[in-house]
């Protein structure tokens, strides 16, 4: 069907839900009509050639076989689909035979609908479309819709047809049928202000995804081909992919079989994507319907080519308890085998965070990838991201934990920059991810970044968000760069593409957090000493039970508890029911006020005076703890302490630990620090090169025989340093933070590794400011352009 004709069976349609259902349905709800008679009219017009034959097999099959059951495989067969219909009724008898009682039509009706096959039935079902026909006919508007449907202005049928006035129609192949089936969606969901491209992936995209999956391994493709999409929408990527490597005129003509296979959530989605299965003749049965994230539907199935555009920026919260139990993940699909920075290897979470959950589609994919022993060629990907899959989530974290396993298990092949505003329902950067877990061995160890971004023509009209397109001089041009796999910076037309090549390692940190000493003064001060009358996330309400209660609070503080619901109602604190219990807890009271009472006892024996020097005063906290027998838990004395102490940058370092480090224990805390004599030939200053290497791990000397000192650190001081995986941490350290920051330190057993991409830092070109000149040259002549308009507007 060409794109005229195309686009005048779109508008007949859509003009049916204006002439029709205009005050029987709101405007937003006319796809619930539309989309299922659409499908329905298709199937019908595909059944009616060979209905006599179906019903001559049933006949057959009840009265002279006498099966109590249907063989539907017969039925079938007298189809010649994969689904059928047993009733006398097709949708032009029903309306043909019509008369004015719209009961008699919806019974009708509703018997022809009971005589499909299971399969269709559950399209049905999924569509809601009974309900529809009863609503269509209590309102007396399904015999209108019914005509629209069965007009012979329109051919919804695979064969040629002329309409009354002579013209002829062209038929509609299948594939056409899909373009219909997706721009009706389109255009409803734009019409009612939805996401007009959640299920719908624009055609040159799909182009582009089927020429670097299926291009490369032309030549070589197995002679049974599975492809799956995770998230199949309407299931135009499938059918895409089915239709580029069969087409006899294409470049490819696979003369293998193919078999399709997807999974889609949304319940009228489903129904389009398995009609179109249906009506394309793959099996419906290898769609399925539900969240591919919580069931793991194809389990064990491995596929040789996956493409999909999952959705990005969207929650999976409602998945999160068939993936995880609190923080242990149960799926097995969600754990990935990486090793720490020691190379000790242990499994790992690999989940992004609950508001976005792409990588997982891209984990499903993953996880079904065929061992190259399978069939030769392992599996291909091609997968729609946005940015964030490239550099969301901290080292050690989910999504960096994904990025991590995929680039240093050498899966990443290619990530492709599209054009801004290519997809109908966003306008933000999109781009292609390609894994193989065979790639050609020149690009083993590799990655390409190919920057597409400037490759595009702009529409005439913007469908959407959509507001360029790309050609196929376009694809043809990007799948020339990968496949010559070199740097370059080319044009097209006056449009720029990039490419940059990467080792795997390119992408990889460590992330180091770099320490520095806490250094407190303290005091016993009467203002510091009364925080500890209340817990620090209760301080108000418990000063208001004080104020209320008076010395009830630390005898029968319960009884007060529906006055102190009150009070936080009127006062609106929001508290959680733990919090509550503390509130109204003896213990807490108790606890608080022993607390108070030992700080008071520390004071009189301790006296007032400031100390610089946090370990003096804490050792005679402790004598004095020690002599009056108070027995307190290392928690309550470090409650005491932070309280009455503060940091100074000139009191003196806090003393964590002091220990005697010698023999092979140092040999192995040198060994487990990287510190090889080698690696300290540089090194200048009083100690030894060992003693000063130990210093930058948190290590420190002291004046005693092999006793090194370890401070504590100060947690709002901590900063983390991100260290390529190609530099040495230490040289690193020495170089950028120790030059700066004498007293910091490494701690070494906080690193994480981490994985991110940033096309902007790789592909960034810096672009000079214009000079003085030309900027003066700019003013004057904005200057001289508006002479006169404001005497002009004010009139004077």
């Amino acid at each position: 069907m060409n794109h005229t004709a195309h686009n005048r069976l779109v508008s007949f349609i859509w003009s049916i839900a204006d002439d029709c259902l205009r005050d029987v349905y709101v405007r937003g709800k006319y796809r619930d009509v539309i989309l299922p008679m659409v499908v329905l009219r298709r199937l019908d017009a595909l059944l009616e050639p060979t209905k006599e034959a179906v019903l001559e097999e049933l006949k057959f099959q009840k009265e002279e076989a006498g099966f109590t059951e249907l063989d539907d495989m017969g039925l079938r067969d007298s189809s010649g689909y994969v689904f059928y219909n047993t009733s006398k009724w097709t949708l032009q008898k029903l309306y043909d035979t019509a008369t004015n009682s719209a009961q008699i039509l919806e019974a009708n009706f509703t018997e022809y609908l009971n005589g499909y096959s299971c399969n269709v039935i559950e399209i049905i079902d999924k569509f809601k479309l009974k309900a529809q026909i009863k609503h269509m006919a209590d309102k007396d508007v399904l015999l209108d819709v019914l005509e629209k449907f069965t007009s012979s202005y329109i051919n919804l049928t695979d064969k040629e047809a002329l309409d009354p006035d002579g013209k002829k129609l062209p038929p509609l192949t299948n594939l056409g049928m899909g373009y219909v089936f997706e721009e009706l969606i389109r255009k409803f969901n734009e019409e009612n202000n939805e996401e007009a491209g959640e299920h719908f992936t624009p055609r040159e995209v799909i182009d582009l995804m089927t020429h670097i999956v299926f291009d490369p391994i032309k030549d070589n493709l197995p002679p049974v081909m599975t492809i799956y999409d995770p998230a199949c929408g309407s299931g135009g990527m499938l059918t895409e992919s089915q239709n580029f490597i069969t087409d006899v005129d294409g470049e490819i003509r696979a003369s293998g079989d193919v078999y399709l296979y997807g999974k889609e959530i949304n319940d009228e989605t489903y129904a389009i994507c398995k009609s179109d299965m249906m009506i394309k003749g793959n099996n419906p049965e290898n769609i399925k319907n539900g969240s591919t994230l919580a069931t793991d539907e194809f389990s064990g199935t491995k596929f040789d080519f996956m493409l999909s555009n999952p959705p990005y920026g969207k929650s999976w919260s409602s998945d999160q308890k068939y993936i995880k139990d609190g923080k242990e993940i149960i799926d097995p699909r969600f754990i990935v085998r990486l090793k720490d920075y020691w190379g000790d290897e242990s499994e790992c979470d690999a989940t992004p965070r609950s508001s976005d959950g792409q990588l997982l589609f891209l984990m499903e994919m993953v996880d079904k990838m065929k061992p190259v022993s399978s069939n030769g060629l392992g599996s291909r990907i091609a997968s729609v991201h946005n940015g964030s899959s490239l550099f969301t989530g901290d080292a050690g974290g989910g999504e960096s934990n994904i990025r991590r396993y995929i680039i240093e298990n050498d899966l990443l092949d290619a990530i492709i920059q599209l054009p801004n505003n290519l997809f109908y329902n966003t306008g933000i950067t999109t781009y292609i991810w390609l894994l193989s877990n065979n790639k050609a061995q020149h690009r083993r160890g590799k990655v390409q970044l190919i920057d597409a971004n400037d490759l595009y023509s702009k529409l005439r009209k913007n469908l959407g968000d959509k507001n360029c397109e790309l050609e196929p001089k376009h694809i043809a041009k990007i799948m020339e760069v990968y496949e010559k796999f070199e740097e370059c910076n080319e044009e097209v037309d006056g449009r720029q593409i990039a490419s940059k090549i990467f080792d795997n390692s390119d992408f990889g940190y460590y992330k180091v957090n770099i320490e520095r000493p806490k250094r407190l003064k303290a005091q016993f001060r009467d203002e510091l000493i009364e925080t500890l009358r209340f817990d620090k996330s209760l301080k108000e309400p418990m000063r208001w039970c004080l104020q209320e209660f008076g010395n009830e609070c630390y005898t029968d503080i319960g009884k007060h508890k529906k006055a102190i619901e009150e009070y936080l109602d009127k006062e609106d604190i929001s508290l959680s029911a733990k919090q509550k219990n503390a509130l109204i807890s003896k213990k807490i009271w108790a606890k608080h006020k022993k607390l108070l009472e030992t700080a008071n006892i520390l004071q009189d024996k301790i006296g007032t005076d400031e100390y610089s020097d946090f370990n003096i005063f804490k050792k005679k906290v402790e004598k004095v703890l020690k002599d009056e027998k108070t027995k307190l838990s290392a928690t309550e004395k470090n409650t005491i302490l932070n309280a009455v102490s503060w940091y100074d940058e000139n009191a003196a370092k806090v003393i964590k630990k002091a220990s005697k480090i010698s023999g092979e224990k140092l040999e192995k805390l040198l060994e487990h620090l990287g510190c090889k004599q080698e690696q300290l030939s540089d090194f200048q200053g009083n100690f030894s090169l060992r003693e000063t290497a130990l210093a930058n791990f948190g290590y420190y000397a002291t004046e005693k025989k092999d006793e090194y000192r370890e401070y504590e650190s100060d947690t709002d001081l901590r900063d983390s340093e991100n260290i390529p995986l190609k530099e040495n941490i230490h040289e690193y350290f020495l170089k950028e933070v120790k030059s700066h920051i004498e007293e910091a330190w490494i701690n070494l057993d906080s690193t994480k590794i981490g994985y991110e991409i940033s096309f902007n830092k790789y592909f960034y070109t810096h672009k000079p400011l214009r000079s003085l000149e030309e900027v003066a040259k700019d003013i004057l002549e904005l200057e001289e352009a508006s002479k006169g308009l404001i005497e002009e507007i004010l009139g004077v």
